[in-house]
Parts: structure tokens; sequence; C-alpha cells
């Protein structure tokens, strides 16, 4: 993996060497909060590496999450010692279970004064961390931090990528490091390492004998799917074999929105939500399931595809199978999911179109769904909100490109069912984590990575206001999000498990006094409105698509709940 060069390498701060390192394997911006060890590190001590200062460590996890998950490369995040590592941890496991290369940094206590629970500050952070990342370590000499930064990263991009953790004593970080000599040069992977199993073409080729034979074979793709390349071959084979394509959460965008074989992104409350048998009409007739770069995290759950007809199995992934008590594929085939798809493509080459199984009842539904022009006297309903930010992002985002974020709440699953998303992570939720007031600092993050794309976000009131102080760091930036939040003044889906399992709600447990939204955003120095129809919303959408600065705009809703439909989440 990595090259000696004859790099000389004088005496320099460990800070220092830390950075350069950073920077070697790519690493543009590192989020987070200074502590005390503001006294061994200013974050200028190297060039073309910026500090991006936030109000809360979630926000500089989630932020770097998102940029990682974007461009495929680590980013970095930073914590001070104690609650600092602490407040950084959600962030750290939101990586985790999202699977993106974070690299997340945290001062400790001096080296010679780590007493965990007994000194000042001080807690066991490499612990409390190992059990949330890919790799965790302290560091214990200045000259080995090339190398814990080196391990940090190869750890990070082997699937299932995730975060790595390093812990640095404050007197270590400020003091000198580093001899004249050879220095080993830097390499970061184009794109994760994967496993493979022995004879993985011979499980593919049987995949490839199963799809020539079936019916109405479909394709299921998650996230690991992208990270490995695989869109275009995804696309090409999908359209050679007319074969239906079905995402996960996040991989919502592997074929374009609009595109005949594009059969959505799936979610366990979309039958409620719809009043629709969606689940079965999606895979009620599929005869084969070829799962690529299956992920149970994402939450697709095996349950949801087995409505109707027996199904053969395959499973192709990256990484062995973690949950064979849930899903126990036919044939599995470990491998990076292009090079199966490559292979498949020989395998294939001599089978015959298929013909997709009709959902056209299914899509006239959602059509309908969204098409809603009725005037509610309680609030809009969702799918209004999200039919006219897909409108209006179409509008402003050239090509296929432009992202809409989702944070956590049932919202959210109206955003996996119908927002637009013309690209790979052009839909961005906390799939594998569901972290509660995710959206804010993932727009961040998004932005960040497409500076010449808009950013659409959409949060609800719980989940905006958990988080809403980096609304400050929105406007330091100036970054041109749009940021939409429906306020019910309610955790609403909390509100619907109450009603699934009671059929009554208990106010105490999801009721919030309001939050006028608008002027929290202007104590912000964000400009705001607020949009209580169609038309208001669409027009503040405009403006604020148009402005090239952050805007928020608040929009009274209301969820008519109909707690049946909703069997999928409980199997």
């Amino acid at each position: 993996m990595s090259r000696i060069s004859t790099v000389s390498r004088s005496k320099t701060s460990t800070a220092h060497a830390l950075l350069r390192r950073l920077r070697d394997h790519g690493v543009r911006t590192v989020f987070g909060v200074v502590g005390r060890e503001a006294s061994a590190i200013l974050f200028d001590e190297v060039d073309g590496i910026d500090f991006v200062l936030t109000r809360h460590e979630f926000t500089a996890g989630v932020a770097a999450d998102v940029l990682a998950r974007i461009t495929g490369q680590p980013q970095a995040c930073w914590a001070t010692l104690g609650p600092g590592m602490t407040n950084l941890s959600t962030g750290v496991a939101t990586s985790a279970l999202d699977r993106s290369p974070v690299i997340a940094l945290a001062a400790q206590s001096e080296s010679y004064d780590i007493f965990p629970n007994d000194t000042h500050q001080c807690l066991d952070s490499v612990s409390i961390m190992r059990p949330m990342t890919k790799y965790a370590a302290e560091l214990q000499r200045p000259d080995d931090i090339d190398d814990l930064v080196d391990s940090a990263v190869l750890a990070a991009m082997t699937e299932p990528v995730g975060p790595s953790f390093l812990s640095l004593p404050v007197d270590l970080l400020g003091s000198e490091t580093g001899t004249e000599g050879e220095r080993a040069e830097a390499t970061t992977p184009a794109k994760p390492f994967t496993a493979t199993s022995e004879g993985w073409q011979e499980a593919a080729r049987r995949a490839g004998e199963l799809i020539a034979v079936a019916e109405h074979p479909v394709l299921v793709v998650g996230a690991s799917a992208i990270r490995s390349g695989a869109v275009p071959a995804i696309r090409a084979l999908a359209e050679r074999l007319r074969l239906p394509v079905i995402t996960t959460y996040i991989a919502k965008g592997v074929l374009p929105q609009d595109h005949e074989l594009n059969y959505g992104a799936v979610t366990g409350y979309m039958d409620g939500i719809l009043s629709y048998p969606a689940l079965d009409t999606l895979f009620g007739r599929a005869d084969l399931v070829l799962t690529l770069g299956y992920d149970y995290a994402e939450d697709l759950r095996p349950s949801m595809w087995r409505h109707g007809v027996d199904k053969t199995t395959v499973r192709v992934a990256p990484t062995p199978n973690p949950v064979p008590r849930v899903y126990r594929p036919d044939i599995d085939v470990v491998t990076d999911v292009q090079a199966f798809l490559t292979y498949l493509e020989t395998a294939t080459a001599e089978v015959t179109p298929k013909q997709p199984h009709d959902i056209a009842p299914l899509r006239e539904r959602i059509a309908a769904f969204l098409s809603d022009t009725e005037e509610y006297s309680d609030g809009m309903r969702v799918q209004q909100v999200i039919d006219c930010m897909n409108t209006v992002m179409a509008e402003s985002a050239e090509g296929d490109g432009g992202t809409i974020v989702s944070d956590i709440g049932f919202f959210r699953h109206y955003g996996v069912l119908f927002a637009r998303a013309n690209q790979p992570f052009g839909f961005l939720t906390s799939a594998g984590c569901s972290s509660f007031g995710y959206g804010l600092p993932a727009a961040i993050g998004a932005q960040l990575a497409r500076p010449g794309q808009p950013t659409f976000l959409i949060a609800g009131d719980g989940g905006f206001h958990s988080n809403s102080a980096d609304l400050e760091t929105i406007a330091r930036l100036n970054l041109p999000i749009v940021m939409v939040v429906v306020n019910n003044d309610t955790n609403g889906l909390i509100e619907l498990y109450q009603y699934m399992g009671h059929e009554r709600s208990h106010d105490p447990a999801i009721k919030f006094n309001s939050v006028d939204f608008t002027k929290l955003a202007l104590a912000n120095g964000v400009e705001s409105t607020r949009a209580g129809s169609r038309q208001e919303l669409l027009s503040a959408l405009r403006k604020g698509a148009g402005l090239g600065r952050p805007f928020l705009i608040e929009v009274p809703v209301a969820y008519d709940f109909q707690p049946g439909g909703f069997g999928a989440l409980s199997i």
C-alpha cells in the first residue's frame, strides 16, 4: 500500500505532523470544537487544511460523515477531552452505522496524568470509542503519529467502511517529533478495500444462470454498490436485461428519478403512508431478488421482499454476511460489487431481456398522493412539502445535480418515497443510525462536498431544534442551504408509534411548546419566512434557491394518522 520516499523530515511538532499526514491522505477539512489543547495545536500549522468550528461536536461528526460519504475519501472531526469526546461519540456512531470513513480525533489529558475517572476531564476515550470504530488507539510516542494516521485510514477505508479514532494527549500533541531520514509516503485507496471469497466467480456464474431462467428478477441495491463505483454498471445491466432497480434509503439515485426501471426506495412505512399495498406491488411477482451491496443496517429488511411468490435470493456484497439469521441467501457472492458486475456482463451476454413486472397502479397512487392540492386548515401535508421541494430543486439544479437532505422523523419516510434523487447520494439521511438532529450538519457536509449544487434540507421541529445552534455555523460559512422546517410542535414519529401500540397518544411524551423558527433563524443571521400553502412554499423555495446564502422556511404541517398498514415494521 505504502511506498518509501526519500522525503527528509526535520524536527517539527506532533500537531504539525498530524495535520500534514491527514493532508497527505486527502483530508482538506477538520470539523470540530477545540478545548485547552489549543495550547498545542492551532490548526494553521499546515497549508491545505481548513478547520471548521461547529457549535457542537455532534455536528462536527455528522458533517465529516457526509463529506466523506459524497467524496468517497476519509474526512476528519475533532473534539476536546472528556465531554467533548463524549459529545463527538454520537457523530462517530452515526458514521459507524451509516458507513462513512471518518477519522475522529480527540485530545486527552497529559500523558503523565491519564487516570480515567480520577483525573479532571479524563475518561478512557479509547475504550469508549473502540466498540463503535474500526480502529481506536492512543498516541504513546510522538514519532508514531504517521503510523497511527495510516492505520486509522486503512481501517476506515476497509468494508464495511466506518470511523477510526485517535486519542491525543495534550503534552505529546505539542511536543517535537521527527528526525532526518526517510518517511513512508501516504497512499490512500481510491475506493474501499473489500473481502473476496474463494470461488466467487463460480457463485457469480450460478447467479447469471438464475437471472437467465427467472421470469421477474429484481435488483435491490445498497450503498456499498455506490462506494465500489458500480453505478454505471448497475444501470447498464438493468437496461440491457430490463431489470427493475429497488434501493435502500441511501442508495436512491442509482437510477434517475424518472427512469422507467427505477422502482424506488423501500421503507417499511410505505404501505401505511400510501394506504396501499406497495410492498406487495413491488415484490409480489418477483421470483429472483439479487441484492447488490446489501447492508441490513440500511433498514431494508428481507421480510419486505418476501411478499408474494417464493423467491430465490442472491447476495453480492464486499463483506461476509453478518446477519445469516435474518438473511440467508441461496447464493452468497463475497466480492467487490463492481468486479461481480464485470464478470456478470459476460456470464449473461446471451440472456434474453425480461419483461419487468407492472407497478403502474403504485406509480399512479404516488402521483395522486403528490398532486394533492387541497388546502388544510391545520397545516400542509408532508407530501405537498416534498413535491414543492422536488419542483424547485429540478428548476434550480443543473442537470442531475442537487441534494435533498432529510433529518429523522416520520416525514423522513415521505422523503425516502418521494424526494428527488438523480445522482448517487442525491438524497441523504441517517439510514443506519437514524441520528436525531442529523439534518442540519448533514446539509453542511453536503454543501461543502458539492459547492456548485443546491442543497435543500427538510427537518422536523424536534430534530432541527435539538441541534439548531449550528444555524450560526451555516450563517458564518454563508452556505446557500435552503432549510425547510416542518413544524407540528410534536415528535410525530413517536406519536405514530403511540397510536400503533395504544390507539391513542400521550401528549406529555411528545408535545412541545411552540418555537418561532423564523425568529430563531434571524437571531443566528439567517434570513427566513413562513409558508402555509403550496403557492407560498413554492415562492419561498424559489427565493431561497436564488439567494446564494442560507434561507429558512418554516412550514406548519399536520399528519393524518392511519395506524394501520405498518405491519412490515414488526417482522
